[in-house]
């Protein structure tokens, strides 16, 4: 796929910067995937090569459980899909197979809850500072669905222990936005190192650059590049 690179980022720089017009939520895969072939050569090679994917919600919290999928995005983070499912089904089993309350998160002794499920003490402490901002009311878990990409981001990231990943992965796989690119994330950085034949992991204004032409598909686009390393946030 590297013999292509210059092609792919050569259409990147012609992309206007207002971009095609953002597709509802739910949009079409058949009309992402249309996109994304006809707009990168690359991509569409590597589409082709990795093949359908998944339910995107399998595992998943439900849609309308915004707390639930933060809680699991705090227990995941920096641990490989397989590690992550384990620390999170440990967490779930305490409580009777569900996500933890806020409620329930502040009543449970810190050391305890560490040592039953695995957590380091950071984790503890972000899952408590979640808990206290939605009882508070700080941050209102039932606006997100109206706010826009960057207004959601900036309600999430006012909350310790979760940072720009957490907040595009809660984006990306809870709110179903389709033009999300994961800047900061290893597996989209070592998937377009590979399929661009770069010398090094891009940094963020070469990914920028490099997924213009996806847009309004990012989110989708990023799915097919993690499914080529296959290791897809869990």
């Amino acid at each position: 796929m590297a013999r292509a690179a210059t092609s792919g980022l050569g259409a990147a720089s012609k992309v206007s910067a207002k971009g095609p017009p953002e597709p509802r939520r739910g949009a079409s895969t058949r009309a992402g995937l249309a996109h994304l072939r006809a707009a990168d050569p690359i991509l569409a090679e590597l589409i082709g090569a990795v093949g359908p994917l998944g339910d995107p919600r399998e595992g998943r919290p439900e849609r309308d459980e915004h707390y639930g999928a933060l809680v699991r995005a705090i227990t995941g983070q920096q641990l490989s899909v397989r590690a992550a499912r384990a620390i999170y089904g440990r967490l779930t089993a305490r409580f009777h197979g569900r996500a933890p309350t806020p409620q329930e998160i502040l009543a449970e002794e810190p050391e305890e809850l560490r040592a039953a499920v695995g957590l380091s003490r950071a984790k503890v402490s972000y899952l408590r500072s979640l808990a206290e901002h939605v009882i508070s009311g700080e941050l209102e878990l039932q606006r997100l669905d109206d706010l826009p990409d960057e207004q959601v981001t900036a309600e999430l990231i006012a909350v310790k222990g979760l940072g720009l990943w957490t907040a595009h992965m809660f984006l990306m796989f809870q709110l179903e936005r389709p033009d999300v690119l994961p800047v900061g994330d290893l597996g989209i950085r070592r998937a377009i190192e590979r399929a661009y034949g770069l010398p090094e992991l891009p940094a963020p204004a070469a990914m920028e650059r490099i997924a213009e032409p996806w847009r309004p598909y990012r989110t989708l686009a990023c799915r097919y590049l993690w499914r080529s390393l296959q290791n897809e946030p869990g």
